[in-house]
Parts: C-alpha cells; sequence; structure tokens
C-alpha cells in the first residue's frame, strides 16, 4: 500500500531528477552527432550561475532562465571550439570546460554576490497546478503541482525522440556520429552540424541547472551541479543514447537520490557521507552491470578531417 513517504519520495525523487534528464537530453544530441561531451557538468553549473544572476538583476525568473541559457551555450561555444574547430581531445577539452567553469563562477559569485560564494534568495518559479490532472489520485499532485520548467520537459522528452528517430534532421545528425563521410559526400557539413549539437548540447544541459536555482533551491552556491553532469552521463550510456531509456535511467538515479535523503534523516546516527555516496554507486554499478552490452555511436570521439584517411 503506497503511503504518505512513499508519495514523498516519488515527488522528490522526480524533482532531483529532473536536471539529470535535462543534462542527459543535452548529451544525447551531442554525442549522436558523434562528439563527447564531458562538459555537462560545466554546462549545468554555468547555467546554474546565470541563471541566479539574471533573476536577482532582473527580478525576473524569466530573466534567469534566458541568462543560465546564454551562460550555458558560451560553455557550448568554448567546448565547440576546442573539440570541433581545434580538434582537441574531447576528454581533456570537456574536463578543461569543466575546470574552467567551476573556477570563474566560484571567482564571478565572490564578486556578484553579496553573499560571497553563496547569491540571496533569488524570485523563482511557482507551481501551477493542472486542472483535473492535478487532483488525480496519487500522481496528480505529483506530476502536473509543478513549475513551467518541469512542464516543458514533459514536452522535451517526447519531441526530442521524434526529432532524433522520426525526422530528416534527426537522420542527418545520427549519421554525422556514425559516419560522417557519407554527411560531408552529402554536402552536409560535418563541423556544421557538430559545432551547432556541441552549443544546443550545452544550452539543454544548462536547463538543468536553470531549474537547480530557479524551481528547486533559489539561490546559487559555487560547486552547486555536485556531480550531476557524470550522473547524466552514465544515464544516457544507460538508456544506450535514447531520450526514453536515459529519462528511465536518470529517474532510477533520482529515486537513489531520495532514497539517501530519507536514509539521512532516519539514521542520525550513521555518518550523512555513508548515505550521500549511494546515487553514484547506484550509477558505478549500473555501468559494470550492463558493460559490454553497450555501444557508442561509432565515430563518437573522433575528429572529423575532411579530405582524409
Amino acid at each position: 500500500m503506497i503511503d504518505a513517504s512513499h508519495l514523498d519520495i516519488l515527488d522528490t525523487g522526480l524533482r532531483l531528477a529532473v536536471p539529470l534528464i535535462f543534462a542527459a537530453l543535452g548529451g544525447i544530441w551531442c554525442e549522436r552527432a558523434g562528439v563527447f561531451n564531458i562538459a555537462l557538468e560545466g554546462s549545468i553549473l554555468g547555467g546554474a550561475f546565470g541563471a541566479a544572476l539574471g533573476a536577482i538583476i532582473w527580478q525576473s525568473p524569466w530573466a534567469g532562465l534566458l541568462v543560465g541559457l546564454g551562460s550555458a551555450a558560451l560553455v557550448g561555444v568554448l567546448l565547440a571550439l576546442m573539440t570541433v574547430h581545434l580538434a582537441i581531445n574531447q576528454m581533456v577539452a570537456g574536463i578543461a570546460a569543466n575546470m574552467f567553469v567551476l573556477g570563474l563562477t566560484s571567482f564571478l559569485a565572490r564578486i556578484a554576490f553579496a553573499g560571497g560564494s553563496a547569491s540571496a534568495t533569488v524570485p523563482g518559479f511557482t507551481k501551477l497546478a493542472i486542472p483535473g490532472l492535478s487532483s488525480l489520485p496519487l500522481v496528480g499532485e505529483i506530476l502536473f503541482k509543478q513549475d513551467v520548467l518541469l512542464y516543458a520537459l514533459y514536452l522535451m522528452v517526447p519531441l526530442a525522440w521524434w526529432l532524433l528517430f522520426k525526422t530528416t534532421w534527426g537522420l542527418n545528425l545520427r549519421a554525422t556520429g556514425e559516419y560522417p563521410r557519407a554527411v560531408d559526400s552529402a554536402g552536409l557539413g560535418v563541423d556544421r552540424i557538430r559545432f551547432v549539437s556541441v552549443i544546443g548540447s550545452c544550452m539543454v544541459a544548462g536547463l538543468g541547472g536553470c531549474y537547480l536555482v530557479l524551481s528547486q533551491v533559489f539561490l546559487f552556491t559555487e560547486h552547486m551541479s555536485a556531480g550531476k553532469g557524470f550522473i547524466a552521463l552514465a544515464a544516457l550510456i544507460l538508456g544506450r543514447w535514447n531520450p526514453i531509456g536515459a529519462v528511465a535511467a536518470c529517474l532510477l538515479f533520482g529515486l537513489s537520490d531520495a532514497l539517501q535523503l530519507r536514509l539521512q534523516f532516519g539514521n542520525p546516527g550513521v555518518p550523512y557521507q555513508f548515505f550521500v555516496v549511494l546515487p553514484y554507486v547506484a550509477s558505478i554499478v549500473a555501468l559494470v552491470v550492463f558493460a559490454g552490452k553497450i555501444k557508442p555511436p561509432a565515430a563518437t570521439g573522433q575528429h572529423y578531417q575532411r579530405g582524409g584517411k
């Protein structure tokens, strides 16, 4: 029998999974085009910082959302220049982008926010109940009494699947990640597709940071991405670079995180660090279990040089 405590865990798990889902959808876009996006972590953090800054300056969550998307886009431009234009190793470029964003946001937060490393409370999105659906038993309060970013995510997941697998755009994107020479022969421009995909990927991942600030905690703190970008990477791999599969994996990790929070409160005598690692352990175990059964797009991680062998 489902009681109030179980519903609370489900509600918390959903909210904790949302930043992971945004980041995973962004990562799928990028990696289907043939570029590893290790900078999902930096994109979330950049989006969070921009959202807080914009919301505080203009006292509007919508302004925060726009600035957050712009900040994440800048992370994407940096990553695209390194990986697509300069042909730097994609793993190294992603790690470098993460470190740069981590340091830059920490530095700018101490300048921009009066509280030092943390911002003041920012204006955020309020929950909006959908008439009729919000009164459904069990799931109504959890699914249909949320904010606009979560409702947007409900639309983005099926849209991402449809675009990826049912449109010419998706076919070209997947071909770029599988056999870029064929795409080049068709005159579509591999570098252009990859450059745009990297920037778009970081912007979608940046929505995860915007959600953290504008819908969840209503402030910015240093390092608040807290490894979510890396968990999203694990989720998209487990989901086989499919939006539906990635969402399922993100929900699993979100529920693991919600469970560890409940265990922390229920067991005050146990060091909290023991429970904090549970979502990361879950991601590692899942990857180990499915090791060898999952193959990325064939050209992912490989720089394409036109006319090369």
